[in-house]
């Protein structure tokens, strides 16, 4: 284990990934996780151990699987350690452990992460200190006020904030459209909300959009979010129907589906669909029908979009909710509204697959996936995820065994953990050095006259 094997676990989501180590928690093997971490340096699994071992007291144990990532140097494992030594109440030497230098107090980066645990250290001045020089950076300003909410100091915050809003409302005043100040205006309106001055973040964002005084779309997004919250809803009403329809009225059809006004909702975007034709109030309808049961009332509004190259706007909205439904799924692919989409076949092939080894039809699913083979996909390693859908969890796990590869092994861990075989899940599946080296004989390997790598015949 080293710090170049670690960078490439985050970057790559590498070993034993996130979901599969909740997967393990989830099923009480927190003593796998933790074995996993020490035997195979297994990063996330050594994460996600401390969290457990931290949420139920036991911080010994948690510094003990952290230490050898620590030893390693790696800069991520340190402020692990110092969040452990935080929670046991060893406040000192865990800031200790992290406070920058001058040197370290250029880095921003290690400002925000030395500020965030002096916050919770209940250090809340000296979190706000350390920023301060940094707050000409939008990303440091969302730092402060996210580190300082519910720390009583809302007014500090504010008059920090203060002259990067007057310097955006300046900004676009004089035409210039700096963005380096863009968020101050909704962060300011955000920090007076939560200091229970809503009517005065209502007031001054509600001039700055009358006036035009904002750079970002995001500011306009806020103002709209901050009336639907604080039933504003005449006024939004008269915002969201004007020139910035296509960015607002999705808030203020949602804010009347949340005062219970549905069919209103409904009739304000279907209108807006009758006089400006656009994918975005297509999107939202469709999917707030679906949401009230009404599949195909969502398809016949959707239906436009289907055909377009890139069917993400709207066919896939609709696709994804569905996939635990499997036959209203099959209902949409099939129905004579749902026609291909250009370009991209293959989605409507995997879907249909999928809710046809979900409702127990494995080998019609497996026949779509025969048919219809995708160029960058092993059909074969499809084919056991079918069956493992379909709960044939012994033939899918044959199937994968005897390809043996670094990515059927990684299919192999979720079917051996269903099976309860989670200690054979974890043996079996490949180390980081395999999934490296895998990857790298993958991005070498010669390409066929269609830009995909050529594959072995199965």
């Amino acid at each position: 284990m080293n710090t170049d094997e670690l960078s490439w676990q985050v970057s790559n989501y590498g070993g034993l990934a996130p979901v599969k180590v909740t997967r393990l928690l989830e099923d009480g093997h927190l003593d796998l996780v933790i074995r996993a971490a020490r035997e195979r340096g297994e990063w996330f699994c050594a994460e996600r151990a401390v969290q457990e071992l931290c949420r139920s007291g036991e911080f010994g144990p948690a510094l003990e699987v952290m230490e050898p990532f620590v030893a390693t140097g790696w800069r991520a494992a340190l402020w692990v350690k110092a969040e452990i030594l935080l929670r046991a109440g060893r406040v000192d030497e865990a800031l200790d452990l992290v406070r920058p230098d001058e040197e370290g107090r250029d880095a921003q980066a290690v400002c925000r992460n030395v500020a965030e645990l002096l916050a919770r250290a209940g250090c809340v001045d000296e979190a706000i200190n350390l920023l301060e020089p940094h707050l000409g950076e939008s990303w440091i300003r969302a730092v402060l006020v996210e580190i300082t909410h519910g720390k009583g100091r809302d007014e500090r915050v504010l008059e920090l904030i203060a002259p990067h809003a007057e310097a955006a409302r300046r900004a676009r005043a004089e035409g210039r459209w700096d963005h380096s100040p863009s968020e101050a205006q909704e962060l300011q309106a955000q920090v007076l909300e939560r200091a229970g001055r809503a009517d005065e973040a209502i007031r001054i964002l509600g001039e700055d959009v009358a006036g035009r005084r904002f750079l970002s779309e995001n500011t306009l997004t806020a103002y709209a979010e901050l009336l639907a919250r604080h039933g504003r809803l005449d006024t939004l009403r008269t915002l969201a129907t004007g020139q910035d329809a296509r960015t607002l009225l999705h808030i203020y059809a949602g804010a009347l589906r949340d005062h219970g006004r549905t069919q209103e909702a409904e009739t304000v975007m279907r209108e807006a669909i009758a006089a400006d034709d656009w994918v975005g109030h297509r999107a939202w309808l469709s999917s707030a029908l679906l949401r009230d049961g009404r599949l195909d009332d969502a398809i016949t509004v959707a239906e436009p979009g289907f055909s377009w190259y890139d069917c993400s706007n709207l066919l896939a909205p609709l696709v994804h909710p569905l996939h635990d439904r499997p036959a209203e799924l099959l209902h949409l692919l099939d129905h004579p509204l749902t026609v291909p989409h250009h370009g991209h076949e293959e989605f409507r092939h995997e879907w249909r697959a999928f809710a046809l080894a979900q409702l127990g039809r494995v080998e019609e699913a497996i026949a779509v996936v025969e048919a219809h083979p995708d160029p960058w996909t092993n059909p074969r390693i499809v084919s056991a995820g079918l069956l493992s859908t379909a709960g044939h969890l012994a033939e899918a796990a044959a199937e994968l065994r005897a390809l043996g590869t670094v990515e059927a092994r990684q299919a192999l861990f979720d079917i051996l953990v269903r099976q309860g075989r989670a200690a054979e899940a974890i043996t079996i599946h490949p180390t980081v050095a395999e999934q490296r080296a895998a990857e790298e004989e993958t991005d070498s390997a010669p390409l066929g006259e269609d830009g995909y790598s050529v594959e072995p015949p199965f």
